[in-house]
């Protein structure tokens, strides 16, 4: 079920059986509401193209080795874009689910807070962040003094978007003795209101160092955050949102797929849903995928988070093979807000300097402060 966490009694999905949210509630029916369209949306999505695919599952997709194949060449446009990269003094910044052509440029590719963090470190001019509009936000508040530039603005993100900075605030002035854990995939309004941000990756550590004597909301994901709570035993609030990608993988898929390579480990992401993650040999964030293939003796492995991923793995470590986890009617499994950046946006973006992410320095400083205080507990 894709919204497993949410009450059918109209409140706030929670670890804790007790709900301090009344029922009625308006800010809780229009999340409850909301996610129970997305719920409705996916599957009757998955029921339309169930129809239209052939009865048979989707054929698997399969990365062999690339250890044997040189580097393809690069296009008119990817030339075009390095030659303005280098006139521009621009830092190109590319999230592991953008194209490979995308990565192909970039000067970095990798999770949304440590790109952001990559480019302080550079002497560059500009910031171009290929990724989606949290994104490019977050490369703005560790980034202030340089222009950043998405290449497209409609990139948004199913995960942050039922988030609303309005109905946060509206709770919480309602429930003053929470303490809001943020995942990074939010709204920079979003951070803002949070008493400190967190990563897939470190989750677990940053849950771990709240006060126990403070209840805990979780934002915006409910699949990471009924994860982490597992993984730290800490009754947590869980906010309805979930990443609709992720929530397309399947128990019954992933079973198919390992059938077909027994051998092979799941490694899947902690936005994934539940069934899906107890599957796993591995739940872990995109960095940790690198880490863990290239240390594991494996062969081959099956990749359960966004088919973008398996570009990095290929070039990282081209003596393995990499599967594609499947949803129920396709091979892979791609989101199309981050493939709303094109290669040829991507130029545009060079060229003409824009569209620029613009954000207020008051709100930029309260963003800021939880993901500092992120950083202070993760050493």
């Amino acid at each position: 079920m894709l919204a497993a966490n949410v009450s059918r009694r109209g409140s706030f999905a929670s670890t804790n059986a007790d709900s301090p949210v009344a029922d009625g509630s308006p800010l809780v029916c229009g999340i409850t509401h909301f996610a129970l369209f997305i719920r409705l949306f996916a599957s009757f999505n998955q029921v339309q193209m169930s129809t239209l695919a052939s009865p048979t599952p989707p054929e698997t997709l399969v990365f062999p080795p690339e250890q044997s194949r040189d580097p393809p060449a690069l296009t008119d446009i990817q030339r075009e874009i390095l030659e303005l990269k280098e006139t521009r003094n621009a830092v190109i910044l590319a999230h592991n689910y953008q194209v490979e052509a995308i990565q192909q440029v970039a000067d970095f590719v990798g999770d949304s807070l440590g790109l952001s963090y990559k480019a302080a470190e550079t002497n560059a001019d500009c910031i171009v962040f290929c990724g989606v509009h949290f994104m490019a936000e977050t490369a703005k508040i560790v980034n202030p003094e340089k222009p950043v530039y998405l290449p497209d603005l409609d990139a948004g993100c199913s995960l942050s978007d039922p988030c609303p900075a309005g109905k946060l605030a509206a709770y919480k002035a309602e429930n003053p003795d929470l303490y809001v854990v943020a995942y990074i995939n939010c709204s920079a309004e979003v951070k803002a209101l949070s008493d400190v941000i967190c990563t897939s990756g470190n989750a677990v550590k940053i849950v771990e160092k709240v006060p126990t004597d403070r209840r805990i909301l979780f934002v915006p994901d409910q699949n990471l955050g009924q994860w982490v709570s597992q993984q730290t035993g800490r009754n947590m609030q869980l906010w309805p949102g979930s990443c609709y990608a992720h929530v397309l993988f399947t128990q019954q898929a992933i079973e198919r797929v390992r059938l077909e390579y027994p051998e092979a480990p799941v490694v899947a992401h902690p936005e994934c849903v539940q069934s899906v993650r107890d599957m796993a040999d591995e739940v872990c964030s995109t960095e940790k995928m690198i880490h863990f293939c290239s240390n594991n003796p494996a062969e081959a492995f099956i990749i359960v988070t966004e088919t973008g991923m398996i570009h990095r793995l290929q070039r990282e470590i081209p003596e393995k093979t990499f599967i594609a986890g499947p949803t129920d009617f396709c091979a892979c499994n791609e989101c199309r807000f981050m493939k709303r950046n094109t290669i040829s946006k991507l130029r545009d973006t060079l060229r003409d300097q824009k569209p620029e992410i613009i954000m207020e320095e008051e709100l930029r400083v309260q963003a800021e402060a939880p993901i500092q205080r992120m950083l202070e507990w993760s050493h």
